[in-house]
């Protein structure tokens, strides 16, 4: 009964989850940067402030550039003379 009683508290505590690692978006910045390392490590960098920024230090890296979702945006954006 005893082994039964410590096989249960041994299942129980290596099925508990662990904690999540926070994904960190960093700074007011538009542009993020994704990186790929070996192993599966992922990374997320938001320091650029352009896309070409972020594409110059991506180039031969496994890396993509995207939209930082935490930035701060203007509510209402300027429209362009184009749309009036």
């Amino acid at each position: 009964m005893r082994a039964l009683a410590c096989l249960l508290l041994v299942l129980i505590t290596m099925s508990a989850p662990s904690p999540a690692a926070a994904q960190r978006f960093g700074g007011n910045s538009p542009v993020c940067m994704q990186r790929w390392e070996w192993g599966g490590v992922t990374w997320i960098s938001c320091q650029y402030r352009s896309w070409d920024e972020c594409r110059a230090s991506a180039a031969g890296l496994s890396a993509m550039c995207m939209d930082n979702p935490y930035a701060q945006r203007p509510l209402h954006p300027e429209r362009s003379p184009r749309s009036r």
